[in-house]
């Protein structure tokens, strides 16, 4: 970023959340070299400069050949020959328009490296690695060395010998809220009961909103030590004032000093590994010698091992033993040494695309000082890849089909095969989502030449268009993309990687809906699917598609540095599955409502207002325009409901004369957030305190006002106070709107309309009721009674029949919250909204930046994480192609790169049930063809005795989701005589749709009628 004092809040909206603006800003005067520009170093490459490092400069003195096509994405075949640097550039310096970009022909060499403060080699030789870490660990210069040999891969890290950390993970201060303090020394916090306060031992906190003893408030963060899960000691309090109530915990994090060896002397030190795949330890251990001595076979040979070559396997074997009469590691792992050695000359996109996903993190943490550095040397491997049971001698005798054949996919047909490489070809794949981890698999599968092949295709879809905050991590998209779909964009780009690329791009949304699109069909004739989604509710569908038609899946997500893959095997893994992907962290009506006691709740409850003032209120005002039978219709939903609904037509459509909120000019609309305003933050909060008094006590003699019911008070207006105008400005825009009616930012002369409104006095109503809780609240609704509400509906039906309706005139605009626009007043709003309403109840202000992404559900998001993840899910890829069979090939990822926590585990095996004596899994079912050999359609009767003879079990109930077609208990005969399709048909009173093709039917058997889980009958109609 060239000027460092401002960030380009929308280019990097999503990373900000994950780096925060003071990393950013530091990151903005470093300067990066990347030395090397094959498959590694342009993905550290990219990953750096999406992040928004101030320049980074690329080097390589070295001309493109064909291997370098498999996976170097900014290389084509029409660079063959040229210098890889300079190639490059023009690609690299279009990701982000705030880095300055250079490139460097020249060889590497100590004033190269001077001006920068982070050096990062890629492709190079073990002597070049110990004679610029020497001059960069003298010269306080951070050094990352990154390499990839194959399947395996090396990271190290030298920051120096004093490096600070600001911030070891990233994550959000824990805070807690209080209950107590004592006087004493030292003095007790006791936290409410219901939350554990989350503190570390010896951590640092500070105090706000305490009540009584506020000599906390003002006090430097101290440190705490933890007494138990709700309680800790502080330093002596017994001077202070007596604690009253209320109060927040937060805690300060501290910055720490890190040290660092130079590699020369941390290649010896086998105790700073750090492990990616905890049942391969003595293998890491093994490979820190075996890239010591490929490099020293590479120096002695000119030239890395041959694939498959047993006599070059063997020199690299004896080789890492005679390092290890040093090391002297007890287990000595010599079959991945030769494995390493047959795959060395390997160079794979998905290997370089993880591992540049975490060499530039690393480079991101020496720029900004966020997060924990490794320390200081990372392996990794996936030799599961290879084939499984594999014959020696039979790959031996197919030695000649790893040699490079003058084609782009030379780097990966040294590690697998012409072979392999042509079945790549012929997969069919579908790809759902082209965000960012969209583009990209999809640029590991163009380089991997997935569906590039005789018969091969990739159809991806994604029915989002691409917006500027897209730009920072979804790299195949450029600023004249803005607007334009992202998976015809991604489509594009990917088929100028590789020209041979197979692919049809969709703007469908993945759900019921589009069935007739992907149907059984398209699902059937498809090798596998790979899912980019960012919600749960569109993975547990597209999961339920997959099991239902047996197809494997890779998953993937990320949030901010964490990430996670799955990979869902048939009839060997569990599925995705809705059990581990149920979340549910909707907050009560009632804190909502009366309590809040965290921003969260204030935030919520501003975007709920915002829905429903100028987007639901305004559809159903037109919704009753157009549609005659809207009031029958609201009145079915019950007559809470219904009161709510029409009081807000009525509202909107009648003139402020006959007491409705029809503005007809701008200071109408002023007058309207005014009066809200008033609403909102005194009167209801007036009111609140009629029915709660702040020294109210319980029936058990405890005080209401306690734990985490905050007790608020009223605020008072004050046009001089920025964040109430703030309020009035938004709201009376947002109002002015949906009628039509322009609005102005003109404060001066809002203030002056504003003078001139009479706010009505407010007097608090004995009658009104708060629930305190969402069950009275429901309890409540059941016992009352329904005279009043019927009456004001009357009322309201009358009232609204009087209206004379200019249909045109009367029309209301819904708006459509939009979290990344700063000039259409809803952020504004929502801030305002949210901060006044913490204001009333003493919580902690949130600033637009912290707002936005609460309130706008925001997923943080950086191209560090999203890189390394979509590499990942392209190794299981390889294993699914090469059809592994066994448990221990497949690999699940937890990857969090704030503190290079990489955890690789088997995915979890299919659980099993019984029925009737008989084991299955959920990928087992019972296949009917409704229509066998030309005949007409089974009936039903056909139907159970089928699956009688077939599997001995006999049918007593059948379900079509929740729909029940058949129960033995029922009076039902005259449906066993139709035919299945013919009974769903009338028990639905719905048409099957002619797309529909497979019925899943779920049954229960008279053998095991207790069974929670049986397989599903799939009916195929035709």
């Amino acid at each position: 970023m060239s000027d460092i004092s401002k960030i380009d809040e929308g280019f990097y909206s999503r990373q900000l959340y994950v780096l925060g603006h003071e990393a950013m800003h530091r990151m903005g005067t470093a300067a990066v070299l990347v030395a090397g520009m094959r498959g590694l170093g342009v993905e550290t490459a990219k990953n750096v400069i999406l992040s928004g490092v101030k320049s980074v400069t690329v080097q390589d003195h070295d001309l493109t050949t064909w291997t370098d096509l498999s996976s170097q994405f900014f290389l084509s075949e029409s660079d063959l020959g040229q210098n890889r640097a300079t190639s490059s550039l023009v690609h690299l310096s279009a990701l982000n328009p705030h880095v300055h970009v250079s490139a460097h022909t020249g060889p590497l060499d100590e004033d190269l490296l001077q001006p920068f403060q982070v050096v990062i080699l890629t492709d190079s030789s073990l002597d070049d690695q110990k004679r610029f870490s020497e001059y960069c660990h003298s010269h306080g210069i951070k050094l990352i060395v990154a390499d990839t040999k194959g399947l395996c891969g090396q990271l190290f890290c030298d920051f120096g010998e004093e490096f600070e950390v600001l911030d070891r993970d990233g994550e959000t201060p824990v805070s807690a809220m209080i209950d107590n303090i004592t006087k004493a020394n030292p003095g007790v916090v006791t936290c409410i009961c219901d939350q554990k306060h989350g503190f570390p031992e010896g951590c640092r906190v500070s105090f706000s909103g305490v009540r009584g003893m506020t000599e906390l408030n003002n006090i430097s963060p101290v440190e705490i030590k933890v007494l138990s899960h709700y309680s800790f000691s502080i330093a002596d309090t017994s001077g202070f004032s007596e604690y009253e109530r209320g109060g927040t915990a937060t805690e300060v994090k501290q910055p720490c000093m890190l040290k660092f060896k130079a590699l020369d002397e941390a290649l010896l030190d086998h105790e700073l590994l750090v492990h990616t795949d905890y049942g391969k330890i003595n293998r890491h251990h093994t490979l820190h010698l075996a890239f010591q001595a490929l490099h020293n076979f590479m120096k002695k040979e000119q030239r890395l091992p041959e694939p498959r070559s047993q006599a070059d396997a063997d020199v690299l074997v004896a080789m890492v033993r005679e390092l290890n009469a040093s090391a002297r590691l007890e287990q000595l792992d010599e079959a991945v040494v030769r494995s390493l050695a047959s795959t060395a000359r390997g160079d794979l996109a998905p290997v370089n695309a993880f591992m540049g996903g975490l060499a530039a993190q690393e480079a991101i943490k020496a720029c900004s000082g966020k997060f924990t550095p490794l320390q200081q040397w990372m392996y990794f491997d996936a030799l599961e890849c290879l084939p499984e049971d594999v014959d020696e001698e039979a790959e031996q005798l197919l030695q000649g089909t790893y040699s490079p054949k003058g084609s782009r996919y030379d780097g990966q047909v040294a590690v697998f095969g012409s072979a392999f490489q042509e079945k790549l070809g012929e997969q069919t794949y579908f790809l759902v989502g082209a965000g960012a981890i969209g583009c990209e698999l999809l640029k590991n599968f163009a380089l991997i030449g997935l569906g590039a092949g005789e018969g091969g295709h990739v159809t991806v879809t994604d029915m989002d268009s691409i917006e500027r905050s897209n730009l920072n991590r979804q790299f195949l998209f450029r600023s004249q993309d803005i607007g334009r779909p992202k998976a015809e964009v991604a489509a594009k780009a990917v088929r100028v990687m590789n020209p041979r690329m197979h692919i049809t791009a969709h703007q469908n949304r993945l759900d019921p809906d589009s069935e007739h699109v992907y149907d059984c069909h398209f699902f059937t004739g498809l090798s596998g699917v790979a899912a980019a989604l960012d919600n749960v509710e569109a993975r547990v569908y597209l999961d339920e598609r997959c099991v239902q038609h047996q197809r494997p899946l890779l998953e993937g997500g990320t949030r901010g540095s964490q990430g996670s893959t799955l990979v869902v095997v048939p009839h060997l893994t569990q599925s995705y599955g809705k059990a581990t992907s149920h979340s549910d962290d909707a907050f009560p009506l009632c804190t909502l409502k009366s309590f809040p006691y965290r921003i969260e709740h204030t935030l919520q409850w501003a975007r709920e207002h915002f829905e429903g003032l100028f987007k639901q209120t305004p559809e159903n005002v037109n919704s009753y325009i157009s549609d005659g039978g809207f009031v029958e219709r609201t009145l079915g939903h019950g007559e809470a409901e219904a009161l709510e609904v029409l009081e807000g037509v009525w509202s909107s459509l009648g003139d402020v004369g006959a007491g409705g909120r029809r503005p007809s000019r701008w200071e109408d609309c002023v007058e309207w957030a005014r009066c809200e305003w008033e609403t909102l933050y005194n009167n209801d909060i007036q009111q609140l305190l009629h029915c709660f008094p702040p020294e109210q006590v319980t029936s058990s003699g405890l005080r209401f006002w306690c734990g985490v019911k905050r007790c608020p008070h009223p605020l008072t207006f004050d046009p001089c106070n920025m964040t109430h105008m703030d309020y009035v400005v938004a709201a009376a825009n947002l109002y002015g709107q949906v009628y039509r009616i322009p609005g102005t930012r003109d404060r001066p002369a809002i203030k002056e309309v504003l003078e001139k409104i009479h706010v009505p006095p407010f007097t608090p109503q004995s009658s009104v009721k708060i629930y305190v809780t969402d069950k009275e609240m429901e309890d409540e609704k059941e016992r009352e009674s329904h005279d009043v509400g019927t009456a004001r509906l009357e009322e309201l039906k009358v009232k609204l029949a009087s209206l004379s309706l200019g249909r045109s005139a009367m029309q209301m605009h819904p708006v459509d919250f939009e979290k990344d626009d700063d000039s259409n007043f809803h952020m504004d709003y929502i801030v305002a909204a949210s901060n006044l309403r913490a204001e009333n109840y003493d919580i902690p202000a949130a600033d637009r930046h912290q707002s936005k992404r609460i309130a706008g559900r925001i997923i943080p998001a950086i191209a560090t994480t999203t890189a390394a993840v979509a590499g990942l899910m392209c190794l299981e890829l390889y294993k699914l192609v090469h059809g592994h069979r066994k448990m221990s090939s497949y690999r699940t990822a937890f990857i969090n790169l704030a503190i290079q926590h990489v955890v690789l585990s088997q995915p979890c095996r299919s659980q099993r049930f019984t029925v009737a004596g008989k084991e299955y899994t959920q990928w087992d079912d019972f296949l009917v063809e409704g229509r066998r050999e030309g005949q007409q359609e089974m009936t039903l009767a056909d139907l159970r005795q089928y699956i009688k003879e077939k599997y001995n079990l006999e049918v007593t109930e059948l379900y079509y989701g929740a729909v029940r077609l058949y129960s033995v208990n029922c009076d039902h005969e005259e449906r066993l005589k139709k035919s299945v399709s013919e009974v769903v048909r009338s028990v639905t009173r719905a048409e099957i749709p002619d797309h529909k093709q497979m019925l899943e039917l779920v049954p229960s058997f008279a053998e095991d009628e207790d069974c929670e889980r049986v397989p599903s009958i799939r009916y195929r109609l035709w």
